[in-house]
């Protein structure tokens, strides 16, 4: 079931599950959203519901997105984004979700802002090598050295690494587990680290991951390096 909602990263921590083991956490402050918008496929082609998340000012608002949700009345909100919902029929505008949509042992996909860095080079943006430093390397032992570009074609090529700015941009840690739901309080936590500081917003949805059982009998796997492998007739080989 698709199911989705936004939130804001609060930090990490640590939880001990039912057999007494330490399971790292990052916690979420999951809701509560308001459905602003409802998209048909009559009207714009497709199906998906547009929710909001963050109150705010409404100084921190453009007109349009003033009179977006003014139509919706659903108040002064930071943050809208779609998702496509499998419970779509069921929700209207103005409707509330909060963080028990998700329950314990849901499998998510976690999307936010990377943290910003600034200006950084090769060896620390890309993981780039450093230069030899004896036999007059000169100051430029961090540089990014050699492009390898000749006369063909007498340009860099697009994708090259190169210095610039690190962090700061989208990123989607996909099949994370959902430890503990908390309605109560609209807390989510989640196992493992999500992209962002803390204070970011972060975009919760099912996983697109497919976990895909193959049915049939287990082949027994042969290492070769080992005697047994190399020889079957060894007595070793022969007791598997």
């Amino acid at each position: 079931m698709e199911k989705a909602i936004i939130g804001k990263k609060v930090g990490m921590t640590q939880i001990f599950d039912a057999d007494g083991k330490v399971v790292p956490v990052t916690v979420i402050e999951a809701g509560p959203c308001t459905v602003v918008q409802k998209k048909t496929t009559e009207k714009d082609g497709y199906t998906s519901v547009q929710l909001g998340y963050q109150p705010t000012t409404e100084k921190h608002l453009t007109k349009a997105q003033k009179g977006h949700l003014a139509k919706a009345g659903a108040g002064n909100l930071r943050v809208l984004r779609e998702f496509k919902l499998d419970n779509y029929e069921s929700l209207n505008v103005g409707d509330e979700l909060k963080a028990n949509v998700f329950e314990e042992g849901d499998r998510i996909d976690v999307t936010g802002i990377s943290k910003g860095k600034g200006f950084a080079g090769v060896i620390k943006r890309h993981g780039a090598h450093r230069t030899p430093m004896t036999h007059g390397g000169g100051p430029v032992h961090r540089h990014a050295g050699s492009m390898g570009s000749t006369s063909t074609p007498s340009r860099i090529r697009k994708g090259k690494i190169g210095a610039g700015q690190m962090g700061n941009e989208q990123v989607t840690i996909q099949n994370l587990s959902v430890v503990k739901v908390d309605p109560e309080v609209n807390l989510i936590a989640v196992r493992g680290a999500i992209p962002g500081p803390k204070g970011g917003v972060v975009f919760l949805s099912s996983t697109a991951k497919v976990n895909v059982i193959h049915a049939g009998e287990t082949i027994a796997r042969v290492n070769p390096q080992k005697a047994s492998g190399r020889n079957p007739q060894k007595a070793s080989a022969r007791t598997r």
